[in-house]
This record gives C-alpha cells, sequence and structure tokens, in this order.
C-alpha cells in the first residue's frame, strides 16, 4: 500500500480527497493536515524508525494555505528527504506558470489541477510512485512556456547524445510529451494504449538522466530533439 499525506487547508478538500484515495486497493491515507508547519512534523514523526509505526511514501500538496505555502514546505521537506524516498505532487487550483515552476524547482516530482478526476489523479499517483512523474496539461505548458522563452542555446552535444540511444518509438512519445500531450492524447495518436505510453517515456527518463517529465521536456528542447 501506498501511505499518503494529506496537506490542504480546506477540511472538505481532505475529506474528499481521502475517500477517493481510500476507495483505491493502491493507497492508504495515514494523516491529513491543514498546513505546512503540521506537514513537516507529521513526516518527521512518521519515519519508518520514528515513534510512529507507519511512514509516508506521498505527500498531496496544497500550495496555497495559512503559515508556510506548499512551495516552501515542498523545499523544506526536500532539505531531509530524496525524491527517491519521499514522493510530492503539488496538487492547487493555482496553476500559473510561476507556481509550477516554483513548485517543481522546490523538489516537487509532479503538478496536478484540482480539476483532475479521481481516476486521473490515481494514475498520477501511481506513476509518480513508480518513478515517473506526472504534469497536467497547464503544468506542461508552464514548463514549455519556459524553456522555450529561454535564450537560444547551443545543443547540448552530451545530452544529444543521450538522446541518440533512444528508440524511435520513444522519441515519438518525448517530443510528443514536450508538444504538452497528454498520455491519453499521444496513446490515441500512437495507436497504442496509454500504458504504453507510460513505459516508453519512464524508459526515455532512464535512459537519458531524467527525474521526471518535466526535466525530460527541458533536456531534450537543450538536445535539439524537441
Amino acid at each position: 500500500m501506498i501511505r499518503v499525506l494529506l496537506v490542504d487547508d480546506q477540511e472538505m478538500i481532505r475529506l474528499g480527497l481521502r475517500t477517493i484515495l481510500e476507495a483505491h486497493e493502491s493507497f492508504e491515507v495515514v494523516g491529513d493536515v491543514a498546513d505546512g508547519f503540521e506537514a513537516l512534523a507529521f513526516v518527521q514523526k512518521a519515519g519508518r524508525d520514528g515513534a510512529q509505526d507507519r511512514g509516508v511514501d506521498l505527500v498531496l500538496m496544497d500550495v496555497r494555505m495559512p503559515g508556510i505555502d506548499g512551495v516552501e514546505t515542498t523545499r523544506r521537506l526536500r532539505e531531509t528527504h530524496a525524491a527517491t524516498e519521499l514522493k510530492i505532487v503539488v496538487l492547487t487550483t493555482f496553476e500559473q506558470d510561476s507556481t509550477v515552476l516554483a513548485a517543481l524547482r522546490a523538489g516537487a516530482n509532479g503538478f496536478l489541477g484540482k480539476g483532475v478526476g479521481p481516476a486521473a489523479l490515481a494514475e498520477g499517483l501511481l506513476e509518480v510512485v513508480a518513478g515517473g512523474g506526472t504534469l497536467s496539461p497547464a503544468a506542461s505548458a508552464a514548463v514549455i512556456g519556459h524553456v522555450t522563452e529561454q535564450p537560444a542555446v547551443v545543443v547540448d552535444q552530451e545530452l544529444a547524445e543521450r538522446f541518440s540511444a533512444l528508440t524511435a518509438r520513444e522519441r515519438d512519445v518525448v517530443i510528443a510529451i514536450a508538444t504538452g500531450r497528454d498520455n491519453d492524447t499521444i496513446a490515441a495518436e500512437l495507436f497504442v494504449s496509454p500504458f504504453t505510453v507510460k513505459t516508453h517515456a519512464s524508459r526515455a527518463m532512464a535512459k537519458v538522466g531524467a527525474r521526471d517529465r518535466a526535466q525530460l521536456v527541458a533536456l531534450a528542447y537543450r538536445a535539439g530533439l524537441a
């Protein structure tokens, strides 16, 4: 079971998320808190060898909260917990470019809008836990916009060499991700299943050394692929 901590200042949001996740066989909600300070304290106490008998595998984090916001909370969690040890997915109604980029730079593994449906939420979280990353279409657009607005640079030949190791289908998937398409759209265009798309994306990330989809997009642009 994937042990989840919910962090949101609205009790009704936490209740709704708990209901969705506990109805799924893969998730167990081990706690829900209303602000960043509570989240930091809970994760510290819930270490596998700590005072509680349950650890936290994944934090589902709101952005705007009293005290310290989700971006700062993410940054502080990353000071003591590596991205491979503790997964953090930001879930918010505020999908502005600055918010997305700040959360990803702070160490979030993914970014989803609160308008996401239950199935897409579960799929995104499972993808993150499996070692990938998840970005809503708006978040993908923010990353792409930021990268493309930067001054043109010479193609990074070392990165280009890494991307040359991709299969033709993996390259197709990377290029599609870099244009902001989601798994279902890419699957329909390539006549494959969404699971196959995720598999190709995960293999591409492993080959080029990208920790998540956001970094995969950035590396693809630097390598001249996208």
